[in-house]
């Protein structure tokens, strides 16, 4: 009950605290989404960001819903050296490697040597421990050879396909936001083949994150290729995923880190490869 003793209320005074409780509210999560896209491009990339501690797999689970953002960079560093060098007078072929090399120092070759581990694995033992000792072996085999061959030749001839500068810029950021923006999903559905490694931290993926990730993907393939198509692209994506969970259920009992490089790898393929039949037609 007011006694009627308190002091008299200024006017707009509680409005000015709300005001100010919302800003730092907003500033919080503003921050909290750059840490966020900080943490996924230093994942993703190797590009000089500056850290103070290393990126823990539950780091990575929570800033997982970035991950095509930091595909987005990596694919418009690869367009912005297409550009330059078709521009320069070199022919699609020319460029196109050269955009793709641009993309590989970029990453480090992260998903690359993720797709040639678990080719060598999956195809070169018959037991699951077997396979699962080879894919932590740093040395390629055959199996690893062959898969890398035929990734970055279909990704180069994709783009040379394509040529014109605007679609090929279009296709790389759309394949590289794209592909890492249904890795998240992916990290959460499928069970750990492992008890140990960066997956099992990054396993904790939120239903939360994993959908804004695939509506962030979904959201660059409808910009390259319009709604129809991207839908269609869309379907290739969940297909690939679904048969990439089934294969390591099937060789290896579940998911791991290069597992999950493989699925990226297979999805830029898929990507590139329907930019090249929508643009190049």
């Amino acid at each position: 009950m007011d006694s009627g003793l308190s002091a008299p209320r200024r006017p707009g005074m509680t409005d000015h605290s709300k005001m100010k409780t919302n800003i730092s509210a907003i500033a919080e999560w503003l921050r909290r989404v750059g840490l966020d896209v900080k943490i996924a491009i230093l994942f993703c990339t190797r590009l000089p960001l500056s850290h103070s501690t290393a990126i823990e797999g539950p780091d990575l689970a929570r800033a997982s819903w970035a991950m095509p953002v930091a595909g987005a960079i990596v694919g418009g560093i690869g367009a912005l050296v297409y550009v330059i060098f078709y521009k320069l007078g070199l022919s699609s072929l020319t460029a196109a490697a050269l955009a793709l090399a641009a993309t590989l120092l970029t990453t480090g070759c992260m998903h690359e040597d993720g797709l040639a581990d678990t080719a060598d694995g999956f195809g070169g033992a018959q037991e699951p421990d077997r396979k699962l000792a080879i894919m932590r072996d740093s040395r390629i085999g055959t199996y690893g050879a062959c898969a890398l061959a035929v990734s970055i030749m279909l990704r180069w001839s994709a783009l040379a396909d394509i040529a014109d500068p605007r679609p090929v810029a279009l296709a790389l950021i759309a394949a590289h936001a794209a592909a890492r923006g249904a890795l998240p999903s992916f990290m959460r559905l499928v069970p750990l083949a492992r008890a140990d490694g960066l997956a099992v931290g990054a396993a904790g993926v939120s239903w939360e994150n994993g959908s804004i990730a695939a509506v962030l993907g979904v959201l660059a393939l409808a910009v390259a290729f319009g709604p129809l198509r991207a839908a269609a692209a869309f379907v290739l994506l969940l297909i690939a995923a679904f048969a990439m969970a089934r294969l390591c259920l099937n060789q290896v009992g579940g998911q791991t880190g290069d597992a999950i490089g493989a699925l990226e790898q297979i999805n830029e393929m898929l990507i590139l490869i329907t930019a090249a039949i929508v643009f190049a037609a």
